[in-house]
């Protein structure tokens, strides 16, 4: 939200307030409370006037520390809150005439008590980013007379921005204007599904703004060298996170708001759906799954769409009888074809649903200030909303879904979200603004924790549309609602990466596009890189999704790529540990890894799949795709060709091959396996030595065992962590020698 007209001039109707200097300051548990005057202190008389500001500086954990900032503080205290994961914490504050200092770790918030105003945050003997004359600020409406608070901070020359959710504009935010607010908007404008008050710089810090509800973000867009957030309310808090890395910012991110869950090894398999307005019955779901098999194109998940419900009863959470008379009967003939099953589902509940009068009644649903069950006619007619902040609604629909999981179902895919109104009186009193986009947070930790209590732990997984902050602890998430264009899969690759830049480990989109039918060429395409994802999905809209409807060559592409999927789970499913104990996703913007590069900058078109491994789909029939190469000599994994950086490079690439590159110095584990994802991943796996450098030692974990690859001259030796395997390394070393154009060493441990 802009305030000014220019650098000079407020916008008409507005007016501002920004502390000029510092009254007092007291140091108090680890903590500092300032007092911040409007306007000079002159003398006696000046003190008569407001408003005064109250700050805050304190620290929930080492290298994090918050700034509160209030105007009145009589405002009543309502919710939603963000659940922050707090850390003992040993601060330091120390003051002087000049200066007063809060320390957690290595972040240092310093208060100039001096004219005129300024907060600086510094780490390493330099400032990371400040908060200078007329950042901080109380801003009116006087038309309005709404009252925000905001505040401005400074962006080096050269700094990117990145985050703010799931974004499908220009990965880097720099110029672009960020509004946080839920919307089901598809994947071709400013608004976005999954909305995070959070962004990531490559300059050494983050920055969290702890306000569930509408945070606006101007990044360079009003003020071009500084980032501006503001909120319509009396208190305004924002957490600064030191890395220095970007994935050290992650890691620090996600353990103040939450680490995603673990998925089981299964959901990383291929997930084949009916899509969602196409006809469909058990002959037609399992005609798709027989030609599956049939074409041997390996299939962990087949999933439900919207019409397993009869229509206008969504949802209701029956089978419709009429098309599926034998529900259990049904998905145990799938389990015995070694399936898992997903259904969809979504929180609203259609007005002819059974459980709309259920709701109603129980006072389960969503109601107005005058009491009535808030209603309108979109997307189904009648519907209302489950009221989630009410712990006996989220009970009653967690029951639903029970039945469900007793019945056979293995998952959820939980769509929508979005779209929650703000004329509506929540049962827990929760400020409807601030329960706009957290939501989704409380609809999609219901599902999934009804899953967690009836499947085990680890073995919970979802399929979500909507997300927050806090909502990474519930994966799996997907795009939404793209096109079948090369334009829409670049756009969904933007938002995967910038939801990755947010905290959210795990991401998936609908291959091929959802709206309207991919091109065969770009189906095959758009295969290459959905099975280089986090997870892989064939959904559409109107259409199927199984690939022998396009061409008998986009049956060889989908196998071709998802064994290669299933053949990388050791490496993949390493990364997926990583993701849910550090916060680091598994695809990777380029700057993730190469900070240090300014070439990584602005990349947007490729990506790292862990740590190892570069991914550049192609965005043409023709297969021609340009990539940039970081330093070093990458190998081609497919091929054994290397390519040696930093440049950019030009290829061109038939369907059955995209630009997949191992970093240099790495060790690939390539599974035994090719026709599931969860099976025993250091069974026969294969250690894949890429570029490793004399002396060079390289620990690999696979599951409960480690492996460890030295070079000593031209020797490769490999030892392993399993006591089993112990044995036969100490009988007799395997070794290996390089051989020259092979572009890669093969060690093949039992």
């Amino acid at each position: 939200m802009k305030f000014t007209d220019g650098y000079w001039l407020l916008r008409e109707g507005v007016t501002a307030a920004h502390p000029v200097e510092v009254l007092d300051v007291t140091a108090t548990d680890g903590a500092l409370e300032i007092h911040a005057p409007t306007q000079p202190i002159r003398h006696r008389g000046d003190l008569l006037k407001g408003p005064v500001v109250t700050i805050s500086a304190h620290t929930p954990m080492p290298d994090v520390i918050g700034v509160t900032f209030t105007h009145f503080e009589g405002e009543q205290p309502r919710g939603p809150q963000f659940e922050l994961h707090r850390a003992d914490v040993a601060s330091q504050v120390a003051y002087d005439d000049e200066y007063a200092t809060l320390t957690s770790g290595s972040l240092s918030l310093r208060l100039s008590r001096t004219a005129p105003w300024r907060l600086d945050f510094l780490a390493g003997g330099r400032t990371l980013t400040s908060s200078g004359p007329k950042g901080m600020g109380i801003m009116r409406d006087t038309a309005t007379g709404a009252h925000y608070l905001r505040e401005q901070l400074g962006l080096g020359v050269g700094t990117s921005v990145y985050g703010l959710g799931e974004r499908f504009g220009p990965l880097v935010k720099n110029g672009q204007v960020v509004d946080i607010w839920n919307a089901d908007g598809g994947t071709a404008t400013e608004q976005a599904y999954k909305n995070a008050p959070f962004y990531l710089t490559d300059a050494g810090y983050g920055v969290f703004v702890d306000h569930p509800g509408k945070v606006s973000f101007e990044v360079g867009s009003e003020s071009v060298s500084r980032v501006q957030f503001s909120v319509e309310s009396q208190q305004l808090t924002y957490y600064v996170i030191h890395g220095p890395t970007p994935k050290d910012i992650l890691r620090k991110y996600t353990a103040l708001t939450g680490r995603p869950a673990l998925p089981p090894a299964w959901s990383f398999g291929l997930w084949l759906s009916t899509s969602f307005t196409t006809s469909y019955d058990e002959k037609t779901v399992t005609s798709f799954i027989e030609g599956m098999r049939q074409r041997e194109l390996p299939l962990s998940v087949f999933h439900f769409d919207c019409f397993w419900m009869r229509e206008f009863n969504w949802c209701d959470f029956r089978w419709d009888p009429r098309v599926f008379p034998d529900p259990e009967g049904m998905l145990e003939r799938l389990h015995e074809r070694g399936l898992r099953v997903s259904v969809w589902i979504n929180p609203y509940i259609a007005q002819r649903s059974p459980l709309f009068a259920e709701g109603k009644e129980l006072g389960h649903l969503l109601r107005r200030p005058d009491g009535s069950v808030w209603q309108w006619d979109l997307w189904q007619p009648g519907m209302a909303l489950v009221d989630f902040t009410s712990p006996a609604a989220r009970d009653w629909y967690a029951g639903k879904l029970a039945a469900l999981l007793d019945q056979g179902v293995d998952c959820f895919k939980t769509d929508f979200g979005e779209r929650v109104p703000v004329d509506v009186a929540w049962s827990d009193g929760s400020d409807p603004e601030r329960m706009h986009n957290y939501y989704t947070y409380l609809y999609n930790r219901t599902v999934f924790e009804v899953l967690r209590k009836h499947r085990g732990e680890g073995e919970a997984v979802v399929f979500a549309r909507s997300a927050t902050t806090g909502s990474q602890k519930f994966p799996v998430h997907w795009g939404g609602d793209c096109e079948a264009t090369y334009e829409s899969m670049a756009e969904s690759l933007r938002g995967g990466l910038s939801l990755g830049l947010s905290g959210f480990g795990y991401w998936s989109h609908d291959i091929g596009g959802f709206e309207g039918t991919p091109t065969p060429a770009l189906f095959k395409r758009w295969l290459a890189f959905g099975l280089l994802s986090s997870h892989s999905r064939l959904h559409g809209s109107s259409s199927y999704r199984v690939p022998w409807l396009f061409d008998e060559e986009s049956v060889d592409v989908l196998r071709h790529f998802t064994r290669l999927k299933l053949s990388l789970m050791p490496y993949l499913y390493e990364a997926a540990r990583t993701a849910s104990a550090q916060g680091v996703p598994m695809m990777r913007a380029m700057v993730l890894e190469f900070p240090d590069d300014p070439g990584c900058a602005h990349l947007e078109r490729q990506y790292m799949l862990g740590a190892d491994l570069l991914v550049a789909p192609v965005f043409s029939d023709e297969g021609n795709v340009t990539y940039y190469c970081p330093a070093g000599t990458w190998t081609h994994f497919l091929t054994g060709e290397t390519v040696t950086g930093p440049r950019w490079v030009r290829e061109h690439h038939g369907f059955l091959s995209v630009p997949l590159l191992v970093r240099p110095g790495s060790v690939i584990p390539v599974g035994s396996v090719t026709d599931r994802p969860d099976y025993d991943h250091a069974d026969g796996v294969t250690l894949r030595v890429f570029g490793l450098g004399r002396g060079a030692r390289v620990t690999v974990p696979v599951g409960d065992v480690t492996f460890t690859v030295v070079r000593e001259g031209d020797t490769l030796r490999a030892s392993c962590s399993d006591p089993a395997a112990a044995w036969a390394l100490a009988a007799g070393e395997r070794t290996a020698r390089a051989q020259a154009g092979t572009g890669f060493l093969s060690l093949e441990l039992d």
